[in-house]
């Protein structure tokens, strides 16, 4: 008999040892049908800010240039690269699917500039104080991201030239919002098997065919766990040490998102787990 709230899952795929030991489809879902991620789009956009490091478009250690905080006197001028991908900012934000009236569902959906609305926000406690996950948060990097590269062109290229096209995620596409700022926070869809290549490319400590893709210590920095997160998360990515994940390894860390989008990956047992529906 059918449960009362079906799950509705559309892809599996199951890798270890870099080898795909399992996968199954919906009916309809073909292996290499591009499926949204939701906010797992967040983990790719922590790879792309790893990337533009490592690239020389950024420096985490220099002030951010983002035009919401322009005067100088400006106490979110305070906020750092850092801050940011840990959700440590202290910017005010509504994270709610519930309310048709959150800053999430405002933003996805009304809002032309994403980014600017997000860094808008008033703070609402001192920077780095207290966690609040945020996908305002996210797309503010992106809109960091593209002003870093300075060339719209380049920008719109990026993701696909230095991450997806190296690691072989094909069918992976990131869309934008109306002002051309990449939604980093909730919009790139990619097959069931791109997803997992993502996560091998986290369980690989960001190297990929010996061509190291990320800064050496940017995996190791996805996993800090950040501040006021009870242990829960770290830089854009979900974090297994919580009385909630018992039943999983304690090394596992995740990508998720919106109604069940998962990418779990476990390096003590050398093994990625997608799920998408």
């Amino acid at each position: 008999n059918e449960p009362l709230t079906p799950k509705r899952t559309r892809a599996v795929v199951v890798v270890q040892n870099g080898w795909v030991i399992a996968e199954r489809y919906a009916e309809g879902i073909q292996p290499d049908m591009p499926l949204i991620g939701w906010s797992m789009s967040k983990s790719i956009t922590h790879a792309l800010i790893g990337r533009a490091i490592k690239k020389g478009h950024l420096d985490p250690d220099q002030p951010l240039e983002v035009p919401e905080w322009s005067d100088p006197q400006d106490p979110r001028r305070e906020i750092s690269l850092d801050q940011l991908l840990r959700m440590n900012s202290g910017l005010s934000f509504e994270e709610s699917t519930g309310s048709l009236n959150s800053d999430l569902v405002r933003m996805l959906t009304l809002e032309a500039d994403m980014a600017g609305f997000a860094a808008s926000q008033p703070l609402a406690e001192k920077p780095g104080k207290k966690w609040n996950y945020s996908s305002g948060t996210t797309n503010i990097l992106s809109g960091i991201l593209r002003r870093a590269i300075d060339d719209d062109q380049a920008y719109m290229r990026f993701p696909a030239q230095e991450l997806f096209d190296p690691i072989g995620m094909s069918t992976a596409v990131m869309e934008s919002d109306r002002s051309g700022t990449l939604v980093g926070s909730s919009l790139i869809w990619a097959s069931g098997r791109d997803w997992a290549r993502f996560g091998q490319l986290y369980l690989n400590q960001g190297s990929w065919n010996g061509n190291q893709l990320l800064p050496p210590n940017w995996v190791k920095h996805a996993r800090q766990a950040s501040r006021g997160s009870k242990g829960g998360y770290g830089a854009h990515w979900w974090l297994s040490q919580r009385k909630s994940r018992s039943k999983l390894p304690n090394d596992s860390f995740s990508a998720e998102g919106y109604q069940g989008q998962l990418l779990l990956v476990v390096p003590s047992r050398q093994v990625v787990i997608v799920r998408l529906g």
